[in-house]
């Protein structure tokens, strides 16, 4: 264990590779190198033993029983949400809504906040970069309400974010007749690792009284994230993309809007009293939570948010850094590949398309030298229409890669080149 977490340090990767029993196996018959961690992060052992160890000794329902394991699955339950408000430095535990993981949060929101906010005429403001979790359900609520989307556009030549359009339709935003009620923007873009200024920018869309939200997905467990800093309204993450199991995220919120919103899913746990015909509510993020919440899971998110402040964030953001500027390096000097997005300011990831080469291919022939990439569209259909391709490459990174997979990636890149001319 490292003494203090905030200092960065090299990693202890054949430690870290130990720990994750996964990564010791062929594919193909090759030694297996996973390169797929912006879709799901491997497990380490220590959280795969915290949910079995749970079934086997601990295991009862919690909140309801007064016996001693529904003590014991209630306590570990409620550790759990403590260590999530820890993890992002939310005021406290009040703070913390379980969920599936970050589409069911920004879903929460927008079925909760959305539905009782945002009305005929007003404006959400998201970017061209979102994926479909942070999309779609902004449709289906604008379709109801008879509100409308708009996007901060990509500059053309580094992709990232226009902060001057920004800047600029805030200004508008003051004399316009449809205000912009919600910013909502990804901290780590899933399909370029681009990361945006999300302090900066939250900061200017408060400054106009406008609620934002955050979709974390790629951002919790790769670098230091300080919900009070930010200081945006809502943050949005999944426990799988953090070590840890899937099934398991959170919304975290500030009180006051925690208060103000209206339940979501009706049902046992969320009440506080109950008759025939009306019902009233339980406060904070138990009013979000009926029927029985994914005890396990959470019991193993603690413990993969454990994991990972013993090897420390900023060191993990460090190494994804290092190995996506190796990457970058590295496959900028192949030819006939197009690397998507700026060479500084990705987090983890590599996406690329060959000039003449489909993604699926790519991915395809990788597999046969056990090399696990992503190829497709990645929830992300508008943003591949604005790229003009149907799908690209994507090599993502987490604390358990190392310089020699991307060698060896490097190598299968020039077989599948080869392959097909």
């Amino acid at each position: 264990m490292i003494a203090n977490p905030n200092q960065i340090t090299a990693l202890d990767l054949d430690k870290i590779r130990a720990d994750f029993p996964i990564l010791n196996q062929k594919v193909n018959g090759q030694p297996l190198i996973y390169l797929d961690s912006a879709a799901s992060t491997q497990k380490p052992e220590c959280v795969i033993n915290a949910v079995s160890q749970y079934y086997l000794q601990d295991h009862s329902n919690v909140h309801r029983g007064i016996h001693e394991l529904s003590n014991r699955a209630t306590l570990a339950f409620e550790n759990a949400r403590k260590r999530v408000a820890r993890f992002f430095n939310a005021p406290s535990e009040e703070n913390v809504v379980f969920t599936r993981g970050t589409t069911e949060a920004i879903n929460l929101v927008s079925q909760t906040w959305g539905q009782d906010q945002i009305q005929e005429g007003d404006v959400i403001l998201l970017t061209e970069m979102e994926h479909h979790s942070n999309l779609v359900p902004w449709q289906l609520l604008t379709e109801k309400k008879g509100a409308q989307l708009e996007f901060i556009p990509l500059l053309p030549e580094t992709l990232e974010l226009d902060l001057s359009f920004l800047k600029k339709r805030l200004q508008e935003n003051k004399a316009s007749p449809h205000k912009i009620k919600l910013l909502c923007l990804t901290h780590i873009s899933n399909t370029l690792g681009i990361t945006n200024p999300v302090k900066a920018i939250c900061a200017l869309a408060q400054e106009e009284n406008i609620i934002t939200l955050v979709d974390g997905a790629q951002s919790a467990g790769h670098l230091p994230v300080d919900f009070q800093e930010i200081n945006c309204d809502f943050y949005a993450f999944s426990g799988h993309k953090v070590a840890g199991p899937t099934g398991i995220g959170a919304l975290i919120a500030k009180e006051s809007l925690l208060e103000t919103m209206p339940p979501w899913h009706g049902g046992g746990e969320m009440i506080d009293t109950a008759d025939y015909t009306k019902s009233t509510w339980k406060t904070g993020p138990h009013k979000f939570e009926a029927g029985t919440p994914n005890i396990a899971d959470a019991i193993g998110l603690h413990v993969a948010l454990d994991y990972i402040d013993d090897l420390g964030r900023e060191s993990i953001h460090q190494h994804d850094l290092e190995l996506a500027g190796y990457a970058y390096q590295k496959m900028n000097e192949l030819e006939h590949i197009q690397i998507l997005g700026p060479k500084n300011n990705r987090t983890g990831m590599v996406t690329f398309i060959f000039d003449d080469i489909h993604a699926h291919d790519v991915v395809e022939v990788a597999n046969q030298y056990g090399v696990a990439l992503r190829g497709g569209h990645h929830c992300n259909q508008p943003l591949m229409k604005k790229l003009g391709t149907p799908a690209t490459a994507r090599a993502s990174f987490y604390l358990y890669n190392t310089i020699d997979e991307i060698d060896q990636l490097i190598q299968v890149l020039k077989k599948v080149r080869s392959f097909f001319t």
